[in-house]
């Protein structure tokens, strides 16, 4: 249904492709295009002609060197292209200039990534960030944004939620971003206050580059079915769903936005709100494509994200997914090697699945506590708590009241620190006596 009508209100326009590589910003790969050209497609153009230049620094007019120009110039005219997207980040003056050498409509690599978003975005939280990160970049570009609504009509870097809004002037367009903040932080609040909710819970998060196979992966732990396509940036509304791990219980598991090198930071900081279940997850899955021959530069990219959010020091479990589709399985060893810790998985056929699960056991067991509690034995409150969060492994009845041994999550502790309750750490020795006291209950 979402294909069909993208097919009925996009029209597929005719797009020349460029990427420039400098010292501070080189290629990846040996098809510097190769990302681009994924995400222009998505964006569903009809790439009709590429065009790459090396150079040791821009040119601050045209970004692009003059023999370029006119060698772009001369395939827009042949090719009949409507539109040229850089891979790199323009200036509006930069996309001025080209616009009038080329006579075609010039976007960059931000306008493209904001233009997918907003032809993805289908909750009222998505469609409002997307609208808002959208305005603050075309804020600075209104006068470049008006000459596109005369010269072309719509088209990709005009769709979605912000295309109405880019034909006020400065001053509506200013108090619409004020309104939408204010929006967003109602709605940052709200879901700030779902999340907490669940802070006694154990709660995953996936993070990863776009179309790693995260919600494949989710799906396959869940046995939810939640939407998944072959396409970057398929999945822009964070999904939880219950993972049940054997006998060890029951994990929160969220999905969330893909991530991507230079992703524009208005996108991020509007997408705050829906990424809050990232930055309160007590685990994040980073899952990487290990077919992918650019898997270590997802890595790092995700990485910047990660601590742009304020989250690069969680703890955190590397997953190397679609393994299935590795030809050469010592690309894998060459990334397991450099990241012994990771559990190579497939989503898809479910390989390595037990493996991860007993790694995520693991580390969420990593941050529980040894500790001794007396309580009165009237007190159900906690006796409910303690059975419902804690792994008790001996009890002891002194007159009216109990204690207990057992291991409980350390940020839960503070919740059952009342009067009538003593709570103390006990270390390794404690645990193996209390497990062989006489007292045992099983």
């Amino acid at each position: 249904m979402n294909q069909t009508r993208e097919n009925m209100t996009v029209h597929r326009e005719r797009a020349i492709l460029v990427s420039v590589n400098l010292p501070s910003r080189p290629w990846n790969g040996d098809d510097p295009l190769d990302e681009l050209r994924g995400l222009a497609q998505t964006a569903r153009a009809n790439i009709v002609g590429e065009l790459t230049q090396k150079r040791q620094q821009i040119v601050p007019a045209t970004y692009i060197g003059k023999g370029k120009l006119d060698e772009l110039t001369e395939i827009c005219q042949v090719k009949d292209a409507e539109v040229v997207i850089f891979d790199n980040d323009l200036s509006p003056a930069q996309v001025r200039n080209l616009e009038k050498a080329t006579n075609a409509k010039v976007i960059d690599r931000s306008e493209l990534i904001l233009d997918i978003f907003a032809t993805r975005a289908r909750t009222v939280e998505s469609k409002l960030q997307v609208e808002l990160a959208q305005l603050e970049y075309a804020l600075p570009r209104l006068k470049r944004m008006w000459t596109h609504l005369s010269r072309y009509k719509g088209g990709i870097g005009l769709r979605g939620p912000g295309e109405t809004q880019l034909e006020e002037d400065r001053r509506l367009v200013g108090l619409k971003i004020r309104d939408l903040k204010g929006r967003l932080r109602h709605v940052q609040s709200r879901r700030q206050r779902e999340v907490e909710s669940r802070y006694e819970e154990h709660t995953v998060s996936l993070v990863g580059y776009t179309n790693a196979g995260k919600s494949t992966l989710m799906n396959r732990l869940t046995g939810a079915d939640v939407y998944v396509e072959d396409k970057l940036f398929s999945t822009l509304d964070t999904r939880t769903r219950q993972w049940r791990i054997g006998d060890w219980g029951r994990v929160l598991l969220s999905d969330t936005v893909g991530f991507i090198r230079d992703l524009p930071h208005h996108l991020v900081a509007s997408f705050k709100a829906t990424l809050e279940e990232t930055r309160q997850a007590r685990l994040l899955l980073h899952v990487v494509d290990a077919s992918n021959p650019h898997a270590e530069e997802h890595i790092l990219a995700v990485k910047d994200v990660l601590k742009e959010l304020d989250c690069d020091g969680k703890s955190t479990l590397l997953v190397l997914n679609q393994i299935d589709r590795l030809q050469d399985l010592s690309y894998l060893q060459v990334l397991q090697a450099h990241h012994p810790r990771a559990v190579a998985v497939s989503a898809r056929t479910g390989q390595g699945i037990d493996a991860l699960q007993d790694a995520v056991i693991e580390m969420l067991s990593a941050d529980f506590v040894q500790v001794s509690i007396d309580v009165d034995a009237g007190n159900g409150r906690v006796l409910a708590y303690l059975a419902a969060h804690a792994e008790i492994y001996r009890q002891e009845f002194h007159d009216n009241r109990i204690k207990m041994f057992g291991a409980l999550p350390r940020q839960l502790v503070r919740h059952i620190q009342e009067p009538d309750v003593q709570i103390e750490e006990v270390g390794a020795a404690d645990k193996e006596t209390g497990r062989q006291g006489d007292g045992e209950i099983e």
